[in-house]
């Protein structure tokens, strides 16, 4: 486990479902500064916003944290995190960055920290996590990204493919992807100089672009799968998940 981890949490404005959402209030703060706890509260190192406007980062600083404002036309979140590591950190003091979605403001500070796992063994580039889909309906819904791997041991999977199909065939369990990724370095500055891939275009899943390119994801297997909030319905369950304490 990397004793320099740096947790990055992209966040844009512009969501057509919940326009705005980061800075939607989720029991008294914006859901972005939810999200900072919950990375804060993981204790792997430090967490820094990377913004797509002023007023997120503002929102941020105001609640403790670090921002910094990126391009707001980067085309994705790995983009913007690479963007904000080279403006944070030009002296390479971290070698393991955390991509830690902006939108997961119920997740386990404990997955974030099992996602550093994997990258125990040198030869895996990025780790990634899933948990095990207990719900019939998720089997065949394309909204549930499934991590198809090779087993390690009782948590850990070698990827092989991710997918919105049901996969894989037969019986056994099928496991739902959850899109946090912990990068190596060398392996975040390699991912964001490829080109979009034929397979992610195709699934519109950013991932498969490492797997064509030949890099090792490794999946740790967690219990929970944190809540994505994408429509003011998932904001309304994110309020009653945390006021509950769950």
């Amino acid at each position: 486990m990397s004793e320099h981890a740096l947790i990055v949490i992209p966040a844009r404005r512009a969501s057509t479902r919940l326009p705005d959402k980061p800075l939607a209030d989720l029991c008294g703060a914006p859901m972005i500064v939810q999200v900072f706890r919950r990375a804060v509260e993981a204790g792997i190192g430090p967490v820094l916003v990377a913004a797509d406007g002023p007023e997120i980062a503002q929102a941020v600083r105001e609640a403790g944290g670090e921002a910094v404002v990126t391009d707001p036309d980067l085309p994705s979140g790995s983009d913007r995190i690479f963007a904000a590591l080279q403006t944070f950190d030009p002296g390479r003091r971290y070698d393991v960055i955390v991509n830690l979605q902006g939108d997961l403001p119920t997740i386990d500070p404990a997955s974030v920290r099992a996602s550093l796992a994997p990258l125990a063994d040198p030869t895996v580039d990025i780790a990634t996590l899933a948990a095990r889909i207990t719900r019939d309906e998720e089997r065949a819904d394309p909204n549930v990204v499934k991590a198809v791997g090779a087993p390690l041991g009782p948590t850990r999977l070698r990827a092989l493919y991710f997918t919105r199909a049901t996969a894989p065939w037969g019986e056994g369990d099928l496991f739902h992807h959850i899109g946090l990724y912990a990068y190596r370095r060398a392996a975040l500055e390699r991912f964001v100089s490829l080109p979009p891939s034929v397979l992610e275009k195709r699934e519109k899943l950013e991932q498969l672009r490492a797997l064509e390119a030949g890099m090792r994801i490794d999946v740790e297997i967690v219990d929970t799968v944190p809540l994505g909030v994408d429509t003011p319905h998932d904001l309304e369950r994110a309020r009653k998940i945390l006021e509950s304490g769950q």
